[in-house]
Formats: structure tokens, C-alpha cells, sequence
């Protein structure tokens, strides 16, 4: 795209949902026109709409490059990130900005993550090895097993798969996508000692056979992350270590 088009002012609808639990009785929509070039994210809209027409709209935000997940929401009813969105390549003047679902919201774009880190905590999503074996310079590890670790340890814990599930729209006590795919990681890292501890975790019907298997996870994950995988690998391992315990061999 040449100079010319990137520098170039289009202008756009921003509806944003707005709603302060102290305040307002109910969510309501509050329409933004503003001008922006091709090349704008939606995060840079927010900000633009905050210091030239509203300072009240409350939003959360950190990096600005796709990497912290703070400012997961969602944008024309499907997940995203608003630093890496640009309005200009969604098809549409009207862009529709509201808090990730099923999530309390604190104000505006600004939902409560408690819930969603309460049962990544859980898993313990930490390296656990053995201190009284630690290497003299570093642990090693597979290229084929980094590979592995790799596609999963990739997640921003942004919550978007969280709030995308049905699951746990349903169900306060699942443990949910996002600590489920961490659970994965570490279970599969060969550099990790505590496989059989998280396996224990996650076997049980707040874990691993609560997902139904919707993929809504897979299509909310905005670093292209298969949940659904690391859960079926998590079941596999489950199976293969109860095998091995009535064999008596593991």
C-alpha cells in the first residue's frame, strides 16, 4: 500500500458498550464517529475517541504488541485483540467494541479476571523440577520436545478462549481452556518432574471430561493456540497412566 492510502483519513462508527455497575442500571451502547487512517489499530481508535470526545470510557491495555493479552475483547461479536485489529480491515464502518463475555464487568471494556486466573493457579502453571538434581549450567531439552512445548506455551493468557467457552458459561467449577492448555505444556516438558501431580488435577469432571469439544476456544485464540488438542492430549496421558497403573508398570 502506497503512502498515499496509509495516510489517508476514513471515517468510522465506534460503538462501544458502555456500563459502570455502580452507576447504570444496565449496559448501554454510545456511538463514536472518528477518522482514522488504514494503518490504525483499534487500541490507537480507543485512545483517539478517549482524548478527543470521552476521557470516561475505562479500557485495559500494556504492551500495544499483541504479547501481554490485556486487551482482549470483543470486536463485531468475535474475540480479538485491539492492538493487532485494524478497523480498516474488518469490511465494515461500524465497529462494535464490548467487554469479553461471561466475565463480570468493573467498568466498560474492563472485565474482572479473577475467575479466569483462580483456576490457572490451580494447575500450577510453574516449571517443577528436582532442586536436588539441578543441572550445573542449564536444563536441556529436545528440539522435537521444544517444538512440542513450543505451540502451547505461545499463550498470552489473554482469556479469550476462557470467556468463549460454553463450558464455563455453564459451569463456575470448570476449570476452563486456557489452565487446561497449560496443564498440557508442562505435563508434556520433559524438562518438568511433575506429570503424574497434574495429570491428577485435571482428571476429573471439572477438568479434562467437562470440554464438550466446541471449538469456540480454537476460533477465539488470537495466537492461533489449539486448546481442544491439549485437552485430548491431556485425556491420552490420563488413559496411558491409568493403564500403567493396573499393569503396574509406570
Amino acid at each position: 500500500m502506497d503512502a498515499d492510502k496509509l495516510n489517508k483519513e476514513y471515517e468510522f462508527t465506534i460503538k462501544i458498550k458502555r456500563y459502570d455497575p455502580q452507576v447504570d442500571k444496565a449496559p448501554y451502547w454510545k456511538d463514536y464517529k472518528v477518522k482514522i487512517t488504514a494503518s490504525t489499530t483499534l487500541l490507537d481508535t480507543l485512545f483517539k475517541i478517549m482524548e478527543e470526545q470521552d476521557p470516561s470510557i475505562s479500557l485495559r491495555y500494556n504492551c500495544r504488541s499483541a504479547v501481554c493479552g490485556s486487551c482482549a475483547m470483543l470486536i463485531n461479536g468475535k474475540h480479538g485483540l485491539a492492538c493487532k485489529t485494524k478497523p480498516a480491515e474488518l469490511g465494515t464502518s461500524v465497529i462494535k467494541v464490548e467487554p469479553l463475555p461471561y466475565l463480570p464487568v468493573i467498568k466498560d471494556l474492563v472485565v474482572n479476571m479473577d475467575p479466569f486466573f483462580e483456576k490457572l493457579r490451580a494447575i500450577k502453571p510453574y516449571m517443577i523440577t528436582d532442586e536436588a538434581n539441578w543441572p550445573e549450567k542449564e536444563f536441556r531439552q529436545s528440539p522435537a520436545n521444544h517444538r512440542a512445548v513450543d505451540q502451547y506455551a505461545g499463550c498470552i493468557l489473554c482469556g479469550a478462549c476462557y470467556s468463549s467457552c460454553i463450558t464455563v458459561w455453564t459451569d463456575k467449577n470448570y476449570l476452563g481452556p486456557a489452565a487446561l492448555t497449560q496443564a498440557y505444556r508442562f505435563v508434556i516438558d520433559e524438562r518438568d518432574i511433575a506429570t503424574k501431580e497434574r495429570l491428577k488435577l485435571v482428571d476429573s469432571e471439572d477438568g479434562v471430561y467437562r470440554c464438550h469439544t466446541s471449538f469456540n476456544c480454537v476460533e477465539a485464540c488470537p495466537k492461533g493456540i489449539k486448546p481442544t488438542d491439549a485437552i485430548q492430549g491431556l485425556k491420552r496421558k490420563i488413559a496411558v497412566q491409568k493403564i500403567k497403573s493396573l499393569l503396574r508398570i509406570g
